[in-house]
């Protein structure tokens, strides 16, 4: 009898994960495994005098290391970079599905939404279609509030129709959250499956899936349409392991689709030479060109606020704001300088807040935000993307600091202008002395404003 269980086939396929993740009888696996269901693969590999690792790719020597193992009794190497999702060591082979896939799942229509697209969106939503239709890659640079989500809408859908998998790859568990329940309200005949540490749907098979890039550690050749979300954003754009997990979970034969509205300088060259597939939206929903930031020198704005003092031009600016009742997020480098200046500001309003990543009311503190019940926020970089204030005014404070490279400042000049109520709003970089990240984020933006209107889609 070489018949196949249909629960082990919904479970593993596609995925890449340890013997001992399986639940099912060792009679039952080892059936499988007879019978050509099953594949084994080693955990950890030599290559020449380097050890790496199947499941994450990490070939770091400092993040490998060995155990007396209880298992082969021997000195066992082991994955130090994945070893939170279970631990593969030479000894404990991966297991993957090599049987018969699941039934695909297809329908007329998946999509159910009746919103129109703009004219840069339609352009955009046309070229991830045909992307997906022809098992290509591209890249989808679009400005900071162009409405992203919106024009992959028909490309997934026609995925789904061909009963194809798609998976969505973000790089934060909230934006993982947000994702899911705003594509099941437009694809409400579909379960998508929500993938993050913890997640209740770790153990399901999913057509649609929306995952944390690291959740793709345990998946192999599954999706035939894999869209990396903020693919600029941390840690995916620093980590090579997790961008070896996202190649690692598509089909060979699969589209490949990188959202951004920030690609890194290497990325902006190949598009201008021509080396890469790109579709560009350049302006926003509302047809409004994007704020350009202001630049003010503000002196040595650490010294000041280290002898107790807002420092002039600054504190001028916030306090115009609290007397226009316009809301402003301010930016600064570190969380220490935060917990330094939050005091001096609480003295201009005592309702001005201060929120940053381990924050346990940081959650809270942006509903605040939303409620207009907090006037002004100081912040670091957790804000730069994924929020939405529909009428705000910005200032970076210590912009020449290196953490404000060139994605983060037109990150963070997203932030002012997104709603069609609002469309305009200041972005003030305040500065010790210009840089050259600056600069570049400046001419980032004027760039998309002429190549907008040069296209007819800003007023």
């Amino acid at each position: 009898m070489n018949r196949f269980s249909p629960s082990v086939q919904f479970f593993l396929s596609g995925r890449h994960l340890l013997l001992s993740e399986l639940s099912f009888p060792q009679d039952l696996i080892q059936h499988h495994l007879n019978n050509g269901y099953l594949q084994l693969e080693d955990g950890i590999r030599k290559e020449g005098r380097i050890y790496v690792c199947a499941r994450c790719g990490n070939r770091d020597p400092k993040m490998f290391a060995s155990f007396p193992c209880a298992h082969c009794q021997k000195f066992c190497v082991y994955c130090r970079h994945c070893v939170v999702m279970g631990r593969v060591s030479e000894c404990t082979p991966l297991v993957s599905w090599k049987g018969p896939p699941p039934d695909s799942i297809t329908s007329q229509e998946w999509l159910q939404w009746d919103g129109r697209l703009s004219e840069g969106q339609e352009t955009a939503a046309c070229a991830v279609q045909n992307a997906v239709e022809k098992k290509e890659d591209l890249l989808v640079w679009a400005v900071c509030g162009a409405g992203k989500t919106e024009i992959l809408f028909y490309g997934i859908n026609a995925a789904l129709q061909k009963g194809e998998r798609v998976c969505i790859a973000a790089p934060r568990t909230d934006v993982v959250l947000e994702l899911a329940t705003r594509l099941q309200k437009v694809f409400p005949l579909i379960p998508i499956t929500a993938l993050y540490g913890g997640s209740p749907q770790r153990n399901e098979y999913g057509s649609f899936v929306i995952s944390t890039t690291h959740q793709l550690y345990r998946y192999k050749e599954a999706f035939d349409v894999v869209i990396v979300d903020e693919v600029d954003a941390f840690p995916y754009s620093y980590d090579p392991t997790l961008q070896y997990a996202v190649e690692k979970s598509r089909n060979p034969s699969s589209a490949m689709i990188y959202l951004t509205a920030t690609p890194n300088e290497t990325w902006q060259q190949q598009c201008r030479q021509g080396k890469r597939k790109f579709v560009s939206i350049p302006a926003r929903y509302h047809r409004h060109p994007l704020p350009v930031p202001k630049v003010r020198w503000i002196g040595n704005w650490k010294k000041s606020f280290e002898k107790g003092r807002i420092p002039k031009e600054l504190k001028d600016w916030t306090q115009n704001r609290l007397a226009r009742n316009k809301q402003a997020l301010l930016f600064f480098p570190s969380v220490r300088m935060i917990n330094s200046a939050l005091p001096l500001f609480q003295t201009l309003h005592s309702r001005i807040e201060a929120v940053h990543a381990e924050d346990p009311a940081r959650i809270e503190k942006v509903e605040g935000m939303r409620r207009k019940e907090i006037p002004v926020m100081l912040t670091t970089t957790i804000l730069e993307r994924g929020v939405t204030f529909p009428n705000l005014d910005v200032a970076v404070v210590g912009a020449e600091e290196s953490i404000f490279d060139e994605s983060a400042l037109v990150q963070i000049s997203g932030r002012v202008g997104r709603s069609a109520d609002y469309p305009d709003g200041e972005i003030m970089f305040f500065h010790y002395g210009l840089t050259r990240e600056i600069i570049k984020a400046i001419r980032h933006i004027e760039r998309m404003n002429r190549d907008a209107k040069k296209k007819g889609l800003i007023d």
